[in-house]
């Protein structure tokens, strides 16, 4: 099996960057295969186009005569660029994206007369098996039908020779199945919320929309050695490996000179993105070894969640042409930085502001600390839900480590804001004085774009930081689907805007104040009650988990433990009232995510005993039989004085041995573990068995398979090792 190590080696060592030579500048190519605004002009009537626009702007239903048309008109642009197929490309609670290929071409009845063809009908539907995704218990296996339905708000694109049309998933009774429809309702919420409150600062603003731009961690491996290592072919990480001598430790590979194999991947892989219109713009070497970023100009939320998983999947086949193995786990290698996928959030109205964005005026201003405020408030109250919506096996081994934030959910808005706060907080009860109001508004608010010149630091253990002009949510997971949390912040950013909303026009009612006096009152209120989630030290440190719990702030650990306040009284409400999602949906969720979390934990722990029997302790026994044969050719050479001479093979023979029995001990008694979690009924509680009772075996196990590694001939060793996957450029 050492052979297959060495040949891999060999020929990831032999490799040559693949040549690439850009089509065109980017400008040029940017959204050449988007069925975009351009390209409606072109391929449409002026009433289809206009009932799209409608639709995207507005939410207005599109008739099924008009979907003919549209479906004509996208049709026919699609046949000049080579396309031969169709889908609706959907995202299922699995993670990843879903699409069935049908082609154009139809015949008549008796096979004649054949033609490209393409309806209103097939635009706007489909009927993909629903049992055959997770539901959640929504459909059972004789109740399977379920339904893709357009989303006009995300354009049509071509990847290779077919159109996808992106699409929500739901099921026969209506129940969202995927991770669009939420995210579309929960956009909707914020955007009636927060257009309500930014009234109060301009009467012209009629719709405000949710921006993000996500920042995508990824590792790069050799294909040859990624195939050479079981645990990262099935797992998206290694189960174990002892860490290379050296790693990440003299800070050389961040924003270092990207080598020439990932420079050309990098560089097609962006070419792929300006044909679909993803705006990538910005590359860098991160931390770790053969560790790398991609960030974006950021965009409308629902189509910044579809561009990256859209991105994901362009990612892995660009890879596949490069021979390079793309890594989304969050944490593929033990010793090292993880991955993570941060999302920057703002909001932004169709007037053109940044309501995350200080300004030069007094009056813009209060509108910044309204939303900014507010926002801190959210995350505040929902802190836990927060930490649930990025709760997975995989991010659990990421976060409170390598510059990834800690578990617990805390905000940092940068020591000048936290002054500005402390300010506010000395606001009078009740009407103000106009040489407090004058005061207030020259001294505190209208200096805020002095203040935020100042206001560089970053705190990159926070997992939830102000930057600037928008929120940084940095504990989202590098695998994840961006709407999972998308879904969650907006949702609660939505709640607490429309309190706010409550409380101000309260005052301005019954106490006659004013609208700024009341819009004081009611965020120095806000800032009393916030305090406990501002936090601008280390988030890693002991001293800061024991503020923490004296604060009242959760520090769920694992996903098990995380996944409860997805359906707390409190949750199930907050996504009911905004009608985001009815409890079903909710409940449905909570079930899936625990089942994907026990599988995950399930098939690493099916892994890691395969590899530890089959590979390492047979690699070991070989090994020592080496050892074994020399010892007794130094007892015939030297006879009684043998044992001297052999003292240290005599040792490493009984070294190796008790490490083998570990790994046969531990295994034997991680599948028990197993086969009792596997017993239980109950989601909760088969994924708190999996994680309380089976998991800790993988650090044992892995602890005696690495010191295996460093014992035994690098020759006859089977696994690539840490310096291979992580050095080898």
């Amino acid at each position: 099996m050492s052979t297959l190590r060495f040949q891999a080696l060999k020929d990831a060592s032999s490799r040559k960057p693949v040549k690439f030579e850009e089509a065109d500048k980017k400008s040029a190519l940017f959204g050449s295969n988007v069925f975009n605004d351009k390209a409606m002009k072109q391929y449409l009537t002026a009433d289809a186009y206009k009932g799209v626009k409608d639709a995207i702007q507005h939410g207005t239903k599109i008739d099924r005569k008009l979907a003919d048309y549209i479906a004509m008109g996208m049709k026919e642009w699609a046949l000049t660029k080579g396309v031969t197929h169709y889908t609706h490309w959907f995202q299922p609670l699995t993670g990843t994206t879903a699409e069935k290929h049908d082609a154009f071409f139809e015949t008549s009845y008796d096979g004649s007369d054949p033609v490209e063809k393409f309806g209103g009908g097939q635009l706007v539907q489909q009927e993909p098996d629903a049992s055959s995704f997770p539901n959640g218990g929504i459909r059972n296996t004789f109740e399977a039908r379920g339904y893709t339905a357009w989303d006009p708000t995300s354009p049509a694109f071509i990847f290779g020779t077919t159109l996808c049309i992106p699409t929500v998933f739901i099921s026969y009774t209506g129940e969202a199945l995927d991770y669009k429809t939420p995210l579309l309702r929960a956009l909707n919420a914020v955007d009636e919320a927060a257009t309500e409150v930014c009234k109060y600062f301009d009467k012209n603003v009629k719709k405000v929309t949710a921006t993000l731009g996500w920042e995508q961690e990824y590792f790069l491996v050799d294909s040859s050695l990624a195939n050479s290592r079981p645990d990262l072919l099935l797992t998206g990480r290694t189960l174990l490996g002892h860490t290379s001598a050296k790693g990440q430790q003299l800070d050389d590979h961040y924003f270092g000179s990207i080598p020439s194999r990932a420079l050309n991947y990098m560089r097609e892989l962006e070419e792929e993105c300006m044909l679909l219109g993803i705006p990538v713009k910005t590359r860098h070497n991160e931390v770790a070894p053969n560790q790398f970023e991609l960030a974006p100009i950021f965009e409308e939320t629902n189509l910044a969640v579809d561009h990256n998983s859209l991105l994901m999947d362009v990612m892995s086949k660009v890879g596949e042409r490069h021979d390079f193995k793309v890594l989304f786990h969050e944490k593929p290698f033990k010793g090292v930085n993880g991955s993570g996928k941060h999302n920057n959030w703002s909001l932004a109205t169709d007037t053109g502001v940044n309501l995350l964005s200080p300004s030069k005026t007094p009056m813009s201003n209060l509108q910044f600390l309204s939303f900014f405020i507010n926002t801190i408030k959210a995350v505040n109250e929902y802190e836990e839900l927060l930490r649930a919506s990025i709760a997975t096996a995989s991010n659990d081994h990421r976060l409170g480590a390598n510059e990834a934030p800690p578990a617990i959910i805390s905000v940092f808005i940068g020591e000048q804001l936290t002054k500005v706060l402390a300010e506010l907080e000395g606001v009078s009860k009740g009407k103000l004085s106009p040489e407090e109001k004058t005061d207030l508004k020259l001294n505190v608010v209208g200096k805020i774009p002095d203040v935020m010149l100042d206001n560089t630091d970053r705190n990159r253990t926070s997992p939830f930081a102000f930057t600037g002009n928008k929120f940084e949510f940095r504990a989202v997971g590098s695998s994840a689907n961006c709407a999972n949390a998308m879904t969650t912040l907006n949702s609660i950013v939505a709640k607490q805007l429309k309190e706010f909303k409550k409380e101000v026009d309260a005052l301005i009612d019954t106490k006659g104040l004013k609208k700024d006096e009341a819009i004081f009152n009611v965020l120095r209120e806000y800032i009393k009650q916030t305090k406990n989630i501002l936090f601008e030290g280390d988030g890693y440190s002991d001293a800061w988990e024991k503020e923490a719990k004296k604060r009242g702030l959760s520090n769920h650990k694992t996903t098990p433990a995380a996944l409860k306040a997805k359906v707390s009284k409190k949750a199930l409400e907050l996504f009911h009232d905004l009608n985001v999602m009815n409890h079903v949906e909710v409940e449905a969720r909570y079930e899936i995510e625990l089942e994907e979390y026990t599988k995950k934990i399930q098939i690493e722990g099916r892994v890691l005993g395969d590899i530890a029997r089959n590979h390492v302790i047979p690699t070991a026994i070989r090994y020592q039989n080496t050892l074994i044969e020399n010892v007794r050719g130094l007892k015939e050479i030297f006879g009684k004085d043998f044992e001297k001479i052999a003292k240290e093979q005599i040792f490493l023979i009984k070294e190796i041995s008790a490490h083998i029995e570990g790994i046969n001990s531990n295994v034997e008694a991680m599948t028990e573990a197993r086969k009792k979690a596997n017993a239980l009924t109950d989601a909760q509680k088969m994924a708190e068995a999996y994680c309380d009772k089976v998991k800790p075996y993988f650090e044992i196990i892995r602890e005696h398979c690495d010191k295996l590694e460093l014992l035994v001939d690098d020759e006859v060793w089977t696994l690539t090792k840490y310096r291979e996957l992580l050095f080898t450029r």
